[in-house]
């Protein structure tokens, strides 16, 4: 026996704009029920478990002691930028002169985030 995840839930302070930005990030969409001022909100995912976003009343305070690594389909780089324009901050650079690493960005909550090197760029650079 055993268990089947069913989502990675995440504490907010606004489920439904927090929610917004990540199904701009993954390109899919918000449960077809959810609406601006919800204290859940979804968003669906074509395979797997579900990003849940659960309203919460206390900030965050410290570091996340769980993360989302995207693998992008464009460039590293492409994606970092397209994320700051969503939204995201940048939290650390961890790329390397050899094209390897990655870089981690905050959501606008501050839940941090790491942006990898896409298939093709590992294919490239395997390092």
């Amino acid at each position: 026996m055993v268990s089947v995840l069913q989502n990675v839930a995440v504490d907010c302070a606004d489920a439904y704009e927090l929610a917004r930005f990540w199904s701009e990030v993954t390109g899919h969409p918000l449960h077809p029920g959810d609406r601006p001022g919800d204290e859940e909100a979804q968003v669906m995912l074509p395979s797997g478990p579900f990003l849940y976003f659960n309203q919460v009343p206390e900030p965050k305070t410290v570091k996340n002691r769980f993360h989302l690594c995207l693998r992008p389909e464009t460039t590293r780089e492409a994606e970092v930028e397209r994320l700051l324009a969503l939204g995201a901050t940048p939290v650390v650079d961890r790329r390397e002169p050899d094209g390897s690493g990655w870089v981690v960005l905050a959501d606008p909550e501050g839940n941090e985030f790491c942006v990898l090197r896409s298939a093709a760029e590992r294919a490239e650079t395997p390092s």
